[in-house]
């Protein structure tokens, strides 16, 4: 599984890459989104890969992510005893679907603030990271 925050805003962004975000439901700076590993969605990353970081995740920071960050319907937190029964669902599927939680997590900007939002991932921030990403969304949440 992936976990995709986009780090930079829509100004002079072109249409292609403004629509990828949107199918990705990566409307504006510091959402996040858990999607599955396959060619599609990677060839989405791609291309848009100078807007948004991602990463594989992992269990742990999925659960924290969904207890304090994931919202069901009406803005509602999600109650500690069914975190672990809907992470196993997100896991199991590979999509946060078949879930009651709404499909974006809203993040705080990382503490410390980023290195560059303009230079790719080693040096910067955008782009593939990995399993960095874990790092960077514990910042975040």
């Amino acid at each position: 599984m992936f976990a995709v925050v986009r780090i930079r805003g829509s100004i002079g962004l072109n249409k292609a890459r403004k629509d990828t975000l949107n199918m990705l439901n990566l409307t504006r700076v510091n959402h996040c989104v858990v999607i599955r590993e396959d060619p599609s969605y990677t060839g989405m990353l791609r291309k848009i890969e100078n807007y948004v970081t991602w990463g594989e995740i992992t269990k742990e920071t999925l659960e924290k992510l969904v207890l304090k960050r994931g919202r069901v319907t009406g803005n509602k937190k999600i109650e500690p005893e069914k975190v672990k029964k809907i992470t196993e669902t997100i896991l199991k599927d590979k999509s946060v679907k078949n879930t009651p939680l709404k499909p974006v997590f809203r993040l705080h900007p990382p503490k410390k603030g980023y290195k560059s939002i303009k230079v790719l991932y080693p040096k910067g921030d955008a782009g593939y990271r990995g399993e960095k990403i874990n790092e960077l969304l514990k910042k975040m949440i």
